[in-house]
């Protein structure tokens, strides 16, 4: 055995190894470190692996053959010995960095197991903030009390690890005595927030407390009593501390803050805040709305979440205006410059940048909207209006199954929102789960109305059973004072009365609004796109007409010029077309 060794470094096969090792580890980082940058496929870097590990005996054979031994003596052996020092040093360099990568590795691999863990809706943590109470012996102060409760959870959701749900599903609860384990139960929380707000002139109390979901127990508890004018130190302070008493690290960057915009006076603020309660209210009240956000910009032009705000007011205005088209247009413009000085401002702000990918795709940039609401979700995982805004861009692409699967989700994180819940039963029906979507309607109609009856009138139409899609197209008349509303209502149930028929004359027919659908089971599928071709809709109103039920509409010119006017074909070309469209040459599509 020793004379074998000896003769294995006569024949300098150790030398030969370690000079393979060296090289090939080399040019497996310069392989890893181009690959993504060069946008190569995986096969490369794999091809590379396979090629050196079969060179490595193939060397070693070669070295054995032969015989590349010194030519003369101490010369020789001096130089071979240094050569000798220089392998050893450059494998000790070799395993000292594949041993730090293996450590490295294993640590991102453990932080990654400790995030998902935290992330899992069945083992992590999950926290739902209840409304605080508004304890300033004011009712009109409740924006104020509102207000905080929103701004302490935007804070929280910026916490990486930390799950907040059900944002909007708590409000059902305030003002009202709760079991708190009920209450968690319900929410799907393992942790809920509780307090109350006392504003008096110049100064405010802020009380909070973190319960545990399973007992009620109180894991934290403290009082703020400062001066409003130190209102977000107070918001900082809540979301830290109970990052802190749940082991979440902030996960912030040296000079961040879980409340990062404050660029706004107390007055200001307030005034702000009474904008974002009449956003809640209705978008029709978007006077009232910019009544309020406009000053509140003109006098604090670098406070971001404002910007925001006014965004989203203007884009209301530019959907429910009855002024001319000129001034739809002059408000969808002033959205889509509000969105962008949000962004500009802050790009973290996720209602800024919701409000950013809705005036793209406006626009017709879809694309580039959905690169920003990715962004966003990228942001908060759980955001409910970047959850939204994407499965409604989805499904009124054409990508069904997809839009679907997010709805689901911000079900899971918002099961208690009546308009969540209707675009759930849309996207249900849309993927042909008909009598889920029929459950779901039916147990909105209470809540959500008229929204409800007209799609379920639609379900029904779509299956054949037209007297009952009359009936509860006639159920919205004793809720509905505006006359002309009350023409198109029924209208449309006439028109389903007398399905199915073909019409002798479609163009003679009544405009029907949301009540379009009934044009396809009257045999004028033409008309269906007139409520469509009026203006800009929102993306959900356009998801409809990806419903089997649509397949005429869907063969018409008038569709394809719809779609290559709104940008979809644009979208489609650069990022996949949906499943019921496909491209003809250079130019053409076809949807089926």
């Amino acid at each position: 055995m020793a004379e074998f060794f000896a003769e294995l470094k006569r024949r300098q096969m150790f030398r030969v190894a370690a000079v393979y090792a060296v090289v090939a580890w080399l040019l497996l980082q310069v392989v890893n470190n181009l690959t993504p940058g060069l946008n190569l496929p995986n096969w490369v870097a794999t091809s590379v692996i396979v090629v050196l590990a079969l060179g490595f005996p193939v060397a070693l054979i070669f070295a054995w053959i032969h015989q590349l031994a010194p030519a003369d003596g101490a010369t020789a052996r001096a130089k071979a010995s240094g050569l000798d020092w220089a392998l050893v040093g450059g494998l000790g360099i070799v395993i000292l960095l594949i041993g730090y990568q293996q450590i490295a590795q294993t640590r991102q691999t453990g932080v990654d197991a400790a995030r998902e863990a935290a992330l899992n809706p069945r083992t992590g943590v999950s926290l739902a903030v209840l409304p605080f109470a508004n304890l300033s012996g004011d009712e009109t102060q409740g924006f104020f009390s509102d207000g905080i409760t929103e701004e302490i959870i935007t804070a929280l959701a910026r916490i990486p690890d930390l799950r907040v749900v059900a944002r909007e599903s708590a409000s059902q609860f305030k003002g009202q005595r709760r079991d708190l384990r009920a209450v968690g139960q319900s929410l799907g929380a393992t942790h809920l927030i509780e307090g109350s707000v006392r504003k008096a002139g110049a100064r405010v109390r802020i009380t909070a407390r973190l319960v545990k979901a399973d007992d009620g127990v109180n894991a934290w508890t403290n009082s703020y009593d400062r001066e409003l004018t130190d209102v977000f130190a107070i918001q900082e302070d809540i979301a830290t501390a109970i990052a802190g008493a749940l082991r979440m690290p902030l996960g912030l960057k040296p000079g961040e803050q879980l409340v990062a915009n404050r660029a706004i006076d107390p007055e200001s603020y307030q005034q702000f805040l009474r904008g974002k309660a009449a956003l809640g209210r209705a978008r029709n009240a978007y006077t009232e709305q910019l009544a309020f956000l406009e000053p509140v910009v003109q006098k604090n032009p670098g406070y971001a979440p404002a910007w925001a705000a006014l965004s989203r007011s203007y884009g209301f205005a530019a959907l429910v205006s009855t002024e001319s088209i000129a001034s739809r247009d002059m408000y969808r413009a002033k959205s889509s410059a509000a969105a962008q000085r949000a962004v500009e401002l802050d790009p973290n702000l996720l209602e800024g940048q919701v409000e950013q990918a809705r005036t793209l795709r406006v626009a017709g940039n879809w694309a580039r909207s959905e690169d920003v609401l990715l962004n966003a979700l990228m942001l908060d995982p759980n955001s409910p209006e970047a959850l939204a805004a994407y499965s409604g861009m989805l499904l009124a692409m054409g990508r069904l199954k997809e839009g679907l699967a997010l709805r689901e989700r911000l079900f899971a994180v918002e099961p208690y929102i009546p308009v969540y819940n209707g675009n759930l039963a849309q996207a249900r029906w849309l993927n042909g789960q008909t009598d889920a979507a029929i459950s779901l309607f039916k147990a909105l109609l209470d809540n959500q109305g008229a929204g409800a009856r007209a799609d379920l009138s639609q379900i029904y139409a779509s299956l054949g059973r037209y007297a009952e899609a009359a009936d509860v197209v006639e159920e919205m008349l004793s809720s509905q004072r505006n006359e002309p509303y009350r023409e198109i209502i029924s209208a449309t149930a006439q028109l389903l009365r007398s399905a199915p028929t073909n019409v002798l004359e479609p163009e003679k027919l009544p405009r029907l609004a949301e009540g379009s659908f009934a044009y396809l089971h009257v045999g004028a599928p033409g008309r269906v796109l007139d409520f469509y071709e009026e203006g800009t809709r929102g993306a959900g109103e356009y998801a409809v007409l990806w419903h089997a039920s649509y397949a005429p509409v869907r063969k018409t010119e008038r569709f394809q010029k719809l779609v290559r006017e709104l940008g979809l074909v644009d979208y489609w070309r650069e990022r996949g077309w949906p499943d019921l469209c496909r491209p003809i040459g250079a130019d053409d599509f076809e949807c089926s």
